[in-house]
């Protein structure tokens, strides 16, 4: 893909939701507690860091808009519409645009979806996590399944197209446990899953109970045959993968995530959002407080933009193309990358005779055997 078609391809804008009820100690991500938001303020602030990029980014047209968080489901419907409207007004929309909305499964929040389809979501991606209550309470999570559940058929009789979460490879969780509650999500009938093994990232509640020896990671070469079930499975019940943790039917994967994953531009307002614009990476305020005395001082939250130079976005190229099913355009990262893809050639011949990566034409996969082992293939593979 050439400067200029990039440049005409469709833009993603990500808006971030900062606010949670409470903290999941296995969540790692912006999201703070706060025991009152003023509404208001905030819808002026997310319109005036809109306002920011979309000065920034002339003469694109939105292909999709993704709200996450934080709980983005805890937003006025009538801030959601707002920002809508004030993007469709800075860019304009492409035909069909994906407009998909974060949602925890409580009633409370269910209450809205009928508000927040009537703003503009089309799509809703529900952080049902489990189906199970004893996993729910020990993830955290302020729902039980029968709670969920009834979340997941109010949003199925609301939006057009509807995704959930679930996360396994949870303490305890036996390969058939697994294998059942996967072959009961399946029977939803949702268009998409997506499936998460528990990981154990810095600074949540879970790392901090693993370091004192209260907490177990859950056995590697266990973690691979749950893995190996979940593409099975899903493959079979006609939600094959196109990412490493991402299921579809054809045609209903996430348009926004296959931006970042296919390395499109994609502008990011909120707290602690990224963007990547025209070969520049922008960063925002992670602390709520501090991105809103951004906003008032300079009428944006960026904190950064820092310029990528041609090795940097090869990088992130293969970095992010490399989790599709699909792989990436050696090509087009050669292109990013000012004249030559940033791989080991010498590792990368190993890795396809051991059956872990494959060339296609003019384009690189890592294959079903070594999407297990990405991120260790990512270390060896690419030359940061």
């Amino acid at each position: 893909m050439s400067e200029s078609s990039a440049l005409a391809a469709p833009l993603a804008l990500y808006v971030h939701w900062p606010f949670c009820v409470s903290k999941c100690p296995y969540c790692d991500f912006n999201s703070h507690v706060r025991e009152s938001v003023d509404q208001a303020a905030w819808r002026a602030a997310m319109l005036a860091d809109l306002a920011h990029e979309a000065a920034a980014l002339p003469g694109r047209r939105l292909g999709s808009i993704f709200f996450g968080g934080g709980t983005p489901s805890l937003m006025p419907p009538e801030t959601v519409a707002a920002v809508i409207a004030a993007a469709e007004k800075h860019w304009g929309f492409e035909p069909g645009i994906e407009i998909t909305l974060e949602a925890n499964p409580s009633s409370v929040e269910a209450a809205r979806f009928a508000d927040l389809a009537a703003a503009g979501v089309n799509r809703v991606s529900l952080g049902l996590q489990a189906l199970d209550d004893d996993a729910l309470r020990f993830l955290g999570r302020a729902h039980g399944v029968e709670e969920g559940l009834r979340a997941l058929a109010t949003a199925q009789s609301v939006f057009d197209r509807v995704s959930f979460d679930l996360i396994y490879a949870r303490p305890g969780q036996s390969l058939a446990d697994w294998q059942a509650e996967l072959d009961r999500a399946l029977g939803f009938g949702t268009e998409h899953l997506s499936l998460y093994q528990l990981t154990i990232e810095a600074g949540t509640r879970f790392a901090t109970l693993f370091e004192k020896g209260e907490l177990a990671a859950y056995d590697p070469d266990a973690a691979a045959d749950l893995f190996e079930a979940t593409r099975t499975i899903t493959a079979a019940a006609g939600l094959p993968a196109y990412e490493i943790s991402n299921h579809a039917r054809p045609g209903a994967e996430s348009r926004h995530n296959l931006t970042y994953w296919r390395y499109g531009d994609y502008a990011g307002i909120g707290p602690g959002a990224h963007g990547r614009r025209g070969g520049c990476a922008t960063f925002r305020r992670k602390k709520p407080e501090n991105w809103m005395a951004a906003i008032a001082r300079n009428a944006h939250g960026i904190e950064r933009e820092d310029p990528l130079v041609p090795s940097e976005r090869g990088v992130e190229a293969l970095l992010m193309g490399l989790r599709l099913a699909e792989g990436i355009d050696l090509a087009r990262v050669a292109t990013l990358a000012g004249g030559t893809a940033p791989l080991d050639w010498d590792a990368l011949a190993l890795l396809e005779r051991q059956g872990l990566a494959a060339r296609d034409g003019g384009r690189l996969r890592i294959t079903d055997t070594g999407m297990p082992v990405l991120e260790a293939i990512l270390r060896e593979l690419v030359i940061a």
